[in-house]
């Protein structure tokens, strides 16, 4: 998983130092004394920066930069709003579950965390991202894309469970809450491949799929009640470190986009084994 986060990191930094030399050559002519020009856009399509060089006199340098920018450019300001759910793999007659469940037998089973679905929301934010422009045609774009980010996670239990954390565990509540989560946060970092075909004019339906490894740089729990009042725990609870998942989009640029992510690692160290997945609404993107 490790080696994973440090491919991506690779990959990112490749496309980022690919930028930088993107925008630093003039080609054609012996260097001459440039013009840096920084503008901002903001449009249905998200907010853009790009950077341009020009050097005076030099027509061929202007073409080559033109087209080389055209292919290496940054975006910020994307991001995901959507619902978690959780598929549950948990061998619940593991002893090790067993020592980390100090509930009821009764309860021990899957619907222990059961969610209230329309409260339990997943949050993306990406700030900055890099992409290249594989291929740009008049009818096919394909964009390759990196970046950094947060992913964030929010689980609203609908059962009165409370995570303890010497031992760290979780214990069926006597107390009944009004709010009750577990909230996520990860340092995220994507690899991702969008596709772009022409519907007609500058309609383009867009669709990819793409990798992200995440850091756990947050964990807590939250709960509200009336005999105890606000409650919030920060611990990691025996949850993983790192997490690994595969995302997806789809939509017609400039209208509306839909993202898809799942899990493929536990969002535990050991003994349970959950998998989030999330579904929701894209804003912007590449």
């Amino acid at each position: 998983m490790k080696r994973t986060f440090c491919a991506i990191a690779a990959i990112a930094g490749l496309l980022f130092a690919t930028t930088l030399h993107a925008q630093e050559q003039t080609g054609g002519e012996p260097a001459k004394k440039k013009k840096k020009h920084t503008s901002i856009s903001i449009s249905n399509k998200g907010i853009r920066m790009e950077k341009t060089d020009s050097a005076k006199g030099s027509t061929v340098g202007k073409l080559a930069t033109k087209e080389e920018e055209n292919r290496f450019t940054t975006s910020i300001a994307m991001v995901d709003l959507g619902i978690n759910m959780i598929e549950d793999n948990t061998n619940y007659s593991d002893p090790a579950v067993q020592s980390y469940l100090n509930v009821p037998v009764g309860n021990r089973n899957t619907t222990l965390f059961d969610l209230k679905a329309n409260k339990s929301v997943n949050v993306n934010i990406y700030p900055w991202m890099v992409k290249f422009a594989a291929v740009k045609t008049h009818g096919q774009r394909i964009y390759i894309s990196s970046g950094l980010g947060l992913q964030l996670y929010n689980f609203r239990y609908e059962n009165n469970i409370s995570y303890t954390r010497s031992p760290a565990g979780v214990i069926m509540d006597t107390v009944s809450f009004t709010k009750n989560k577990l909230g996520l946060d990860y340092l995220n970092l994507p690899l991702m491949v969008t596709f772009k075909t022409r519907l007609f004019k500058d309609r383009w339906l867009v669709y990819g799929a793409g990798i992200t490894e995440g850091f756990r740089i947050a964990s807590w729990t939250k709960q509200k009640s009336s005999q105890r009042g606000k409650v919030k725990i920060h611990d990691d609870f025996e949850l993983a470190d790192f997490n690994t998942c595969l995302t997806a989009e789809f939509g017609i640029e400039g209208i509306l986009r839909f993202y898809a992510s799942y899990q493929l690692t536990s969002l535990y160290e050991k003994g349970l084994d959950q998998h989030p997945f999330c579904f929701g609404f894209r804003f912007s993107g590449i």
